[in-house]
């Protein structure tokens, strides 16, 4: 993919941003450049000259690389190509200190306050090189019928290579060598249990429903439903937020933007009365049958949590959440903290979304205890944390 703007520099690349890219300068203009590293000199094939504040670019020529700089492991990761992996480039325990560094300066900036932590490395047998591990993708079949990925920030898509994506489990359904309709969203997911492939969200192979294990149970889930990406990532996150909140039998509890159930029948397991919500009837459909053995203490809804909320219990002992992208807002974290739990445990898969949410907390008396972030989407400059709240 060619740009029709210049190719700009060198340019000295300062230090990593939320997003996947770097904060460079070219004559007092900001740029955010992808496909670099703090400290290294390149030229800027500038992308995107729209805004007054910043510019954006690829690096496309390193005059001077960094020691964490590594060949990328897929032909269509770099500058105009596919935009799903950010860190390509970078080592592994380079891709954790970027990371650490982002999260950092985003509670340091949006909330005022000071993490020094690492991010943790999470892999499996068949995930060590950061490689293989997302067990759900969703393709986009081109005019030829190939299956593609999306260019960054653009609807222009790349043909996967014949071995096709390479941070995908190569247990999920194969889409290279075959022609797909033109246009077609192609889901593929893999799970323990087996394997599916959807086509415009109908099942071409393998079966609609997908068990998962994680927390001692098997876990139905949608195969075009919402599960977490990674192998390890349910039992990672499950065990950080048990040992953040110290559930105990008799207790209560909210679970919001609940899924299938993961953090409820995690805390009904730990003895305590969890009240549930969740918008995508689907999913708590799923919730339903795989906590069917704990139903004497476990309420499930069917609803957005903004508009459950005033039906809820008005006092409480543990909150667990873990919303979308857009956290969870003002709203929802003021009507928790009114309840005056003991502990909340805050699920982030964005670490700008969290910040806000923190500095909203801390104004209403509970403050960070403790965040532990986890590198659970290699070669991608996505992160989730888990953070403890207490007052």
């Amino acid at each position: 993919m060619t740009s029709h703007l210049p190719v700009v520099g060198p340019v000295e690349v300062g230090p990593i941003a939320h997003g996947g890219h770097c904060v460079a300068r070219h004559e007092g203009r900001v740029i955010f450049v992808r496909h670099s590293l703090p400290g290294e000199r390149v030229l800027v094939q500038l992308t995107d000259t729209s805004q007054d504040r910043f510019w954006r670019g690829d690096a496309v020529e390193v005059l001077t690389a960094s020691d964490d700089r590594v060949p990328v492991r897929c032909p269509i990761a770099g500058p105009g190509l596919c935009g799903g992996c950010d860190f390509q480039h970078v080592d592994l325990a380079g891709q954790r200190r970027l990371k650490a560094a982002v999260v950092s300066e985003q509670l340091r900036r949006l909330a005022k306050l000071e993490w020094h932590g690492e991010v943790e490395e999470v892999v499996g047998a068949a995930t060590a090189e950061g490689l293989g591990w997302r067990t759900r993708m969703r393709y986009h079949a081109d005019a030829s019928g190939h299956a593609a990925l999306r260019v960054h920030r653009s609807n222009q898509l790349v043909a996967l290579p014949p071995q096709g994506c390479p941070i995908s489990d190569p247990q999920t359904p194969r889409v290279t060598g075959q022609n797909w309709p033109s246009g077609a969203e192609v889901l593929v997911a893999s799970a323990p249990s087996g394997t599916a492939l959807l086509v415009d969200g109908q099942l071409r192979a393998g079966t609609a429903d997908l068990v998962e294990r994680a927390a001692g149970r098997d876990w139905v889930v949608s195969a075009d439903g919402f599960w977490q990406v990674h192998p390890q990532a349910a039992e990672t996150l499950v065990g950080a937020v048990l040992s953040g909140i110290e559930p105990r039998p008799g207790e209560t509890a909210f679970d919001l933007y609940s899924g299938v159930g993961l953090f409820t029948g995690a805390l009904a397991d730990a003895g305590c009365e969890v009240w549930s919500v969740e918008s995508n009837r689907a999913a708590v459909s799923c919730a339903g049958r795989n906590l069917a053995d704990v139903a004497d203490r476990v309420h499930l809804s069917a609803a957005r949590v903004e508009g459950r909320l005033a039906a809820l219990p008005k006092r409480i002992d543990l909150v667990v959440l873990d919303p979308p992208r857009a956290g969870a807002g003002r709203v929802v974290i003021s009507a928790m903290l009114r309840r005056h739990p003991r502990a909340l445990a805050y699920v982030a898969c964005d670490p700008a979304a969290l910040a806000r949410d923190l500095a909203t907390a801390d104004g209403l008396g509970y403050h960070l205890t403790s965040l532990r972030a986890f590198d659970l989407f290699p070669m991608t400059h996505h992160i989730e944390c888990v953070a403890i709240l207490q007052p």
